[in-house]
């Protein structure tokens, strides 16, 4: 059965790995065991032992990790000859399906826990996938190049030519090379990072914020990175599709976005994503632009809606837009875009609201869909500081917000980078923006009265992971359809919501709330209780403020009361009533 398995080892170490097999199992083992099996068989001192087992190790024929009572120790599990085939059976000549993405990254989740910053996972499933591209670029061109007559010296330098590639990666740096020599992995790791932001200058904010050095400078550390590279070296992603890598980051996302809320850090989820982009629906050849892009999930989204409409052809002629504060962020997006294989994008770093870094002219970039979640009530923007920032009397015509939040600055960025013929405006923004009063209910009235506010709508509450307060959609738009001029749809998805399967003190939109409330703005239609058209001349009256819950209340159910009905039933527990005290009171006669 052993020989079925094709294990490629050389005689001697398949000898011994037999012999390992046939003793041990599937049982842990320690290397005193090995030594006492290798002594008497081969009269193998101490390091002759420690060669073979680090030889098995690297052709992944045996697993390792520290001992728990003793980390100087390490304790030893043998990959067995059935798990071999099944595992080659199981994956060659496949492409790896979601699921089986997802759960290999749910491993590398329960091991890093909350102990080490998820990020490393996010830059591992990165790596691996440049580099199992790389190798399936090569090995494909290495034939091509045989085929044409070249030497093997040649094809392989043919082969390895950039041109050829999404990234110029040194051979030496491909993972396989890496993962050699458990003991140099982080050192290795790190050079080979510096070389492929060297080479690929657009990498380099993505590989500058991960040091591997210093990741393991703590032994637990360095066995967890250890135990990420085996993990991942059992499945090559060459071959996955975008969609499924692509949904596999995400997921990575989501799944510690309740950690990282509370660290300050803002995961949209998804589906309010899916809701808004819906609602914008963005074209081909449309110029996208997110002023607050994070992770990128505003762009990918709208990338998908564009290609699961028109094609992946279309979804490549649109013009992606991204810009961001924090540069660790913006690297998560950037590497966010490559993993779904979207090359259509820009993205750069700076303060949005003081230096906007699209321009044109003698100011800023206008783009047909701005959509956006900015930090909901964002201080330290107040007149002052805003009068500091590039263009700003084009961008906050409507006046300045004051230093505890920043909504409306965010606002009058979007509104003043949307296309002036036909641009709209997609914000996800806090619900108290929209009846505060002060310096906002002025930059409300004047953008109202402007007849630019087109929909406001109230997400149900606890669907974010930082937050319980229910948020708010507001869309804006320059060019009205004729029948929605002088009128703002006010919709209340207060109740549109179902369990989040996750996290059980969360809500998330289903599909069926998301099409209810697409439905509803599409056709600007009222329905009691839920969604109504309303006058601006009725806003105005009402002192120009936006709570939908002024314009739009769920009615509460009453429930009709059958008056005679429940008077024949008191009168019948009236009834039962004397008959149980005359009873006890015959009870009492007998007992005297």
């Amino acid at each position: 059965m052993i020989r079925d398995a094709k294990i490629n080892l050389q005689n001697w170490l398949e000898q011994r790995y037999e012999d390992l097999c046939s003793r041990f199992n599937k049982n842990e083992f320690n290397m005193n065991e090995v030594s006492k099996l290798f002594d008497e068989k081969y009269q193998h001192n101490k390091d002759e032992v420690s060669a073979v087992l680090s030889e098995l190790r690297k052709a992944g024929r045996i697993i390792t990790s520290l001992e728990p009572s003793d980390n100087r120790k390490r304790i030893y599990k043998m990959v067995l000859p059935e798990e071999i085939i099944s595992e080659q059976l199981s994956v060659n000549g496949r492409e790896l399906t979601r699921s089986e993405l997802e759960g290999l990254l749910k491993k590398a989740a329960d091991l890093i826990r909350t102990r080490v910053d998820y990020k490393f996972i996010l830059v591992l499933l990165f790596y691996k996938r440049v580099s199992d591209k790389w190798q399936d670029e090569f090995d494909r061109e290495y034939k091509k190049a045989l085929k044409d007559g070249l030497s093997e010296e040649d094809a392989s330098k043919e082969a390895a030519d950039s041109s050829y590639h999404d990234f110029d990666l040194p051979q030496d740096c491909l993972w396989e090379n890496l993962r050699k020599d458990v003991s140099t992995l982080p050192e290795k790791f790190s050079k080979s990072l510096k070389a492929l932001a060297d080479r690929n200058p657009e990498l380099k904010d993505i590989l500058d914020n991960v040091d591997f050095i210093q990741f393991t400078s703590s032994r637990e550390n360095a066995e967890i990175l250890r135990q990420l590279v085996e993990l991942f070296s059992k499945r090559s992603l060459h071959n996955v599709s975008p969609d499924i890598l692509g949904d596999a980051y995400e997921w990575i996302l989501r799944y510690f976005a309740p950690m990282k809320a509370k660290e300050g850090e803002v995961y949209t989820p998804r589906e309010v994503i899916k809701l808004l982009v819906r609602i914008l629906k963005p074209e081909p050849k449309d110029k996208i632009y997110d002023p607050s892009s994070a992770s990128n999930g505003m762009l990918i989204t709208s990338y998908e809606y564009v290609k699961n409409k028109y094609g992946k052809k279309d979804a490549d002629k649109l013009f992606l837009f991204g810009q961001e504060v924090n540069h660790k962020t913006l690297a998560l997006g950037r590497m966010n875009l490559y993993i779904h294989d979207i090359k259509n994008a820009q993205l750069t770093q700076g303060d949005t609201l003081l230096h906007p870094k699209y321009k044109s002219g003698t100011g800023v970039e206008k783009f047909s869909i701005v959509i956006a979640n900015p930090p909901w009530n964002q201080d330290g923007y107040d007149e002052d500081t805003l009068k500091k920032g590039e263009y700003w009397k084009d961008r906050f015509p409507y006046g300045f917000t004051t230093k505890q939040s920043a909504d409306w600055a965010w606002l009058q960025h979007m509104l003043a980078s949307s296309d002036d013929k036909k641009g709209k405006v997609g914000v996800i923004i806090d619900n108290g923006c929209l009846f505060r009063g002060g310096r906002e209910k002025k930059i409300r009235e004047k953008i109202l009265k402007e007849d630019l506010i087109e929909s406001v709508l109230l997400l149900p509450e606890k669907l974010f992971y930082n937050t319980g307060a229910p948020g708010a959609v507001i869309i804006l738009n320059k060019k009205k359809d004729p029948f929605r001029k002088k009128k703002v749809l006010f919709i209340n998805a207060a109740e549109e919501y179902g369990q989040h399967p996750d996290v059980r003190k969360l809500n998330i939109l289903t599909e069926e709330n998301i099409e209810k409330i697409q439905k509803a703005y599409d056709e600007f239609s009222e329905t009691e209780g839920f969604s109504r058209a309303v006058d601006l001349k009725e806003i105005e009256e009402n002192d120009f403020n936006l709570n939908v819950t002024l314009y739009v209340y769920p009615e509460e159910e009453v429930e009709e009361i059958d008056i005679d009905k429940e008077w024949k039933e008191l009168l019948g527990i009236e009834k039962e009533i004397l008959n149980v005290e005359k009873k006890i009171e015959g009870y009492l006669k007998e007992i005297k």
